[in-house]
């Protein structure tokens, strides 16, 4: 790890900035007039009932083919055929995106905007899954300066040339950027390419929150 001091925060989006759709099926189920209770899927909160996220994490299917997967199943479902993943996120969670950003999140960019430091996102696929007005519709992203999403690039994290947009964008050295991801291969790909990192625990938001900002000495707001 770089000795430099930490001057930026790179952030994921889906799951470090807004709630997963494991978290809000109930959202979910009300938008589409589905049943409570129908969608049963839990990802990381109920891995052992979920043997397609076991097969994603095991590295057998890409999170790309997970979601590609779900779309499909939520689309028959209200009788549609889905093959877009942004259809899922907007038929879910309608036009008040702020809905599912969470609270742990928006307390902690604005506190690190606040302080005078950095943001920067660094997503697989924020438009892809969102749509390419999502931006506009969330005026908090309007505090990061820098957004690397692969919707673009094609270069999908952990290749270290993702990392390496970000730090060139940001012209900043990798020690000097703290990198959150839910997901622990895109935090080693982080690691290896220079950055101090921190695996975010989706049931436990907070807490992961609470690590970041002590890398640049600051404390969570209550």
């Amino acid at each position: 790890m770089s000795t430099s001091a930490a001057q930026a925060l790179v952030l994921d989006f889906g799951g470090v900035v807004t709630r997963t759709l494991f978290e809000t099926h109930d959202l979910t189920e009300q938008a589409l007039g589905l049943k409570p209770g129908t969608l049963q899927w839990r990802g990381p909160f109920e891995p052992d009932s979920d043997p397609l996220w076991r097969s994603m994490q095991a590295d057998r299917i890409s999170e790309r083919d997970y979601w590609r997967t779900r779309t499909k199943e939520v689309g028959r479902l209200v009788g549609e055929d889905w093959q877009a993943m942004e259809t899922f996120v907007r038929r879910a969670r309608g036009a008040e995106p702020e809905k599912v950003v969470r609270p742990e999140a928006d307390r902690a960019i604005r506190a690190v905007h606040a302080a005078g430091f950095r943001l920067a996102i660094l997503s697989n696929e924020l438009d892809l899954f969102y749509g390419a007005d999502f931006r506009r519709r969330l005026p908090l992203l309007g505090l990061f300066e820098v957004i690397v999403d692969a919707t673009y690039t094609g270069i999908l994290k952990p290749d270290p040339r993702a990392y390496g947009f970000v730090t060139e964008a940001l012209g900043l050295p990798a020690g000097a950027c703290v990198f959150v991801d839910d997901q622990l291969r895109n935090v080693e790909g982080g690691r290896a390419a220079g950055m101090r990192t921190v695996h975010f625990d989706v049931a436990r938001p907070a807490q992961s929150y609470a690590e970041a900002l002590s890398h640049f000495d600051l404390v969570p707001a209550a």
